[in-house]
């Protein structure tokens, strides 16, 4: 019997094994290069929606010391403020969701125009991943509470539980009730208080963003950057909102 020239069974050839790695090879190049670009290419879709809804460049309060400009991403600037039960919250307590973040008044009736809009969205995007919270420049919770019912429920009549008007400084029992009665289930976005300091009407952390005028809205990716910066009111309602928020939140 001659002897087999062909290869026992079960051994790979070294021309095979060097074959497969320079696929893989190939294959890890490939990946390495998608994975690179996934970043600037959802990064330009965020810019493309957003600008859509004229997003703002930052503001110099927002930008590094020392910079009078500056462009998105950019750090948002941390803060603590309270609930209407006294609970102290951060914005870094949100992090790992988007957020879009609303300075507003009650004073302002411009901000009231936008709640509808703002109550919509909220409630047709919110999930464990994407929060609506909004702060008042005020001074007292019974305003804002008072606000977001004439925002959202224009028709309840503002009167205490036994039917006497609330007048221009209810207190925070008189305007809680009405809030319960006007919207028994509350709303789907966060409301905390942002008092002004001294004599004027910006709220103190509205005023560390750089705000000198309500309302404006920011939207914050997962890390906690501000990738979004809105002037005045907006249509949150818009095909196109829709897509600048979405866009983030599908990052």
């Amino acid at each position: 019997m001659t002897e087999s020239s062909s290869q026992p069974r079960g051994v790979i050839s070294v021309r095979t094994l060097l074959g497969a790695g320079f696929l893989a090879l190939i294959g890890a190049v490939v990946l390495g290069l998608f994975l690179w670009m996934i970043n600037p290419a959802a990064d330009r879709e965020v810019r493309a929606a957003c600008t859509g809804l004229n997003s703002a460049p930052p503001n110099a309060g927002l930008c590094p010391a020392g910079q009078e400009s500056c462009s998105f991403p950019v750090v948002a600037p941390d803060f603590t403020v309270f609930a209407n039960d006294g609970k102290p919250v951060k914005l870094s307590s949100f992090r790992g969701k988007v957020v879009l973040l609303n300075f507003w008044a009650s004073w302002c009736g411009v901000c009231k125009m936008e709640k509808p809009a703002i109550q919509k969205m909220a409630a047709d995007l919110g999930s464990d991943e994407f929060a609506v919270v909004t702060l008042a420049s005020d001074r007292d919770w019974a305003s804002v509470l008072v606000a977001v019912v004439k925002a959202l429920a224009p028709a309840m009549p503002l009167t205490d539980k036994d039917g006497k008007p609330l007048g221009d400084t209810p207190t925070l029992q008189a305007a809680l009730d009405v809030y319960g009665r006007a919207l028994p289930n509350g709303v789907p976005f966060d409301v905390y208080l942002d008092p002004p300091e001294g004599d004027g009407n910006i709220g103190k952390v509205a005023a560390s963003w750089g705000i000198k005028a309500v309302p404006e809205s920011f939207l914050v990716d997962r890390a906690g950057n501000i990738r979004a910066y809105f002037v005045n009111k907006r249509d949150w309602t818009s095909g196109i909102a829709e897509t600048c928020i979405q866009s983030v939140i599908d990052e």
